[in-house]
């Protein structure tokens, strides 16, 4: 039987990006099957029952790098078997070729993945007839599986220009993308013509929504430090769109955005960038919803300041959402 593709308008609400739990001796790089499996369906089910409305995995902060294949296949099963078809799951793909991220899309696929949420190969800074080839690759040697395109510049040396986003505009599998910063926003969303689903991240969900009706989803790491935070700022984002009243929303944002401040090193997304694993995982942990574990080998290595100001980050998040739950 033929799967049906998602489309964009399937895409809506707040979306969770988590980190892949590591046993406590993940940091060594002897150790082997690293994936705290328990820890995964806990967090999954958590995120579920919390009202999450579906869930990316395998990107950066999720290690997809530094996993081993088998540990990968496990990571991918275990959140398929959690979510049991309750929200659509996403899992990273990429490899640093075409053809081994081929056969790891088709393996996620064949445990039941919805979509991949799907880097480019990093090594060379690709070009833009690269970078639109690969997915073009890919779309057609795995058709059945929905894509969401991770575009982080700092991670894929490559800028994801306008011209990009309309030519994997045309590629139906592309459905979603994981979105950085609003300065480019309504020019990227012109290019795509409403073909993809564009995911600003919580801190600029507000502006963005703002800026364009489109804009009804987004993805948010910091859920894993409360998730309350998050459906809260998708929830209020909702109402103010309904009723005109964007003042509610306002002043919610107003809470969240300091939360972000202490993540980043300096106030650098190139400094966060080049320790980004540590410092989401410290946030993350610090945040004490959930138990990210330890840092896979070589990113282990992180300045304590920058940590200490990555669990401050966590604190606050988690501080803001024990507040949300007295508040009700």
């Amino acid at each position: 039987m033929t799967r049906i593709l998602m489309n964009s308008g399937d895409v809506k609400g707040a979306w969770a990006i988590i980190p892949t739990p590591a046993k406590d001796n993940a940091s060594d790089w002897r150790a082997t099957n690293t994936v705290d499996l328990d820890e995964t369906a806990r967090v999954v089910n958590g995120l579920i029952d919390a009202g999450i409305n579906g869930i990316l995995s395998m990107g950066t902060l999720g290690e997809a790098a530094t996993m081993t294949h088998d540990e990968k296949l496990d990571f991918m099963k275990a959140l398929v078997d959690a979510a049991a078809g309750r929200v659509p799951i996403f899992v990273g793909t990429t490899c640093i070729n075409t053809r081994d991220t081929i056969a790891l899309t088709q393996q996620a696929l064949e445990l039941g993945a919805d979509g991949t949420m799907l880097g480019i190969p990093m090594w060379c800074a690709p070009s833009l007839d690269v970078a639109v080839q690969f997915y073009k690759d890919v779309a057609e040697a795995v058709p059945e599986m929905n894509i969401a395109i991770y575009a982080n510049p700092e991670a894929f040396k490559f800028d994801f220009p306008r011209s990009f986003w309309a030519q994997v505009a045309e590629i139906p599998q592309v459905v979603t993308a994981k979105y950085i910063g609003v300065g480019n926003l309504l020019a990227d969303l012109s290019a795509i013509r409403g073909r993809i689903k564009l995911l600003p991240i919580d801190f600029d969900y507000y502006a963005a929504a703002r800026m364009d009706d489109s804009i009804d989803a987004f993805w948010s790491s910091g859920v894993v430090c409360h998730p309350l935070v998050t459906t809260t700022l998708r929830d209020i984002v909702s109402k103010a769109r309904a009723t005109g009243d964007w003042s509610a929303a306002r002043a919610f944002q107003a809470r969240l955005g300091p939360t972000a401040a202490p993540l980043f090193p300096n106030g650098s997304f190139k400094e966060f960038s080049t320790y980004n694993i540590a410092l989401e995982k410290g946030r993350m942990n610090a945040g004490g919803w959930m138990n990210a574990g330890p840092v896979r080998p070589p990113y282990h290595l992180c300045p304590e300041p920058f940590l200490e100001g990555a669990r401050q980050s966590g604190r606050m998040w988690a501080d803001l959402g024990k507040a949300l739950e007295a508040e009700k």
